[in-house]
């Protein structure tokens, strides 16, 4: 699942996860929603196994949207573009870099965001109190090659060319105009990480708002899974969906965090996954592979995947 093709190492991409995620999708599905899509990474994995043939991808990051339709509905040009800017830095690409950022806050040029997010600092978007993109670049390297950019750019757009909707709307609107036969993934920004504005989102969410949501999408009786909140040892980031929701809720281990082990700890990255309850019933007494999936009573489940087999444990 690694190997499949992806724009940029974005950060908070589920793409280390999806193979774990997409274990717990449903087998037939009309379009598959992402209403904070970010780079797609779910939506390229669902599409390389033949989970989901239809998408609608939506980011309220208009310029991230944009590129994202660029790289899958004309891959081509946006390669040459990111090679000619790629070249352009030899002389002094610290420089160069900043040139190229104060171009795109004046434009929201999508082609100009994907070298700046090829070459920033962890593959984090950071935003100022303005809504300008103010991340600094990484002096380490000078980002992606553009003949490993090309290659990942047309591998996207090989899986996803054709089969998509693109919109920057409100995750609500999205939501709203769902219909059945749609599944939909949610990976929104963590509350309690965000609250309702973070310098890595052009806005965060409120959480009692999503409440009401998605109690309003059980009443449609709406499939759904959730990425939401996760810990780092005992650091717990975001607030755990309330029981009243009668969400399944899944601790994917993502594994071992690399900053934790730079400072000498051993502390292991866990991210939830939440369940809604038409998706959990449709999966009671599925085996996905060594592992037997049963939501009769509401439990917190620990997925943990070792050596390429899935176990389990009750808390």
């Amino acid at each position: 699942m690694a190997n499949l093709p992806h724009l940029v190492q974005y950060q908070g991409s589920k793409r280390n996860l999806a193979k774990q995620i997409l274990q717990f999708f449903p087998t037939k599905m009309t379009r598959l929603v992402e209403p904070f899509a970010g780079t797609g990474a779910i939506s390229v994995a669902s599409s390389a196994h033949q989970i989901a043939h239809s998408f609608w991808l939506n980011d309220l990051n208009k310029p991230l949207i944009k590129l994202l339709e660029l790289a899958i509905e004309t891959p081509h040009e946006l390669a040459d573009f990111y090679q000619k800017l790629w070249n352009e830095q030899h002389d002094d690409s610290i420089a160069h870099y900043f040139e190229v950022r104060s171009r795109f806050n004046e434009t929201n040029d999508p082609r100009l965001f994907l070298y700046l997010l090829a070459r920033c600092v962890k593959g984090s978007v950071r935003y100022n109190s303005d809504g300008f993109f103010n991340q600094s670049l990484d002096k380490r390297r000078k980002g992606t090659r553009p003949e490993t950019m090309k290659k990942n750019i047309v591998g996207v757009s090989n899986l996803l060319n054709g089969k998509c909707k693109f919109t920057s709307l409100d995750y609500r609107d999205v939501l709203e105009q769902t219909q059945s036969g749609d599944f939909i993934y949610m990976d929104p920004p963590y509350q309690g990480v965000c609250g309702n504005r973070d310098s890595r989102y052009l806005s965060g969410i409120d959480f009692d708002e999503f409440v009401s949501t998605l109690k309003h999408l059980n009443r449609k009786n709406a499939v759904f899974a959730i990425s939401y909140d996760g810990k780092l040892g005992d650091k717990s980031f975001g607030k755990v969906l309330p029981e009243s929701l009668n969400l399944q809720r899944l601790e994917l281990e993502v594994g071992r965090s690399s900053q934790s082990t730079l400072l000498g700890k051993e502390e292991t990255t866990i991210e939830s996954l939440y369940l809604s309850p038409s998706l959990s019933e449709s999966l009671v007494d599925i085996p996905i592979k060594d592992f037997i999936y049963s939501c009769k009573k509401p439990k917190q489940l620990t997925l943990l995947e070792k050596h390429g087999e899935f176990t389990t444990t009750t808390r």
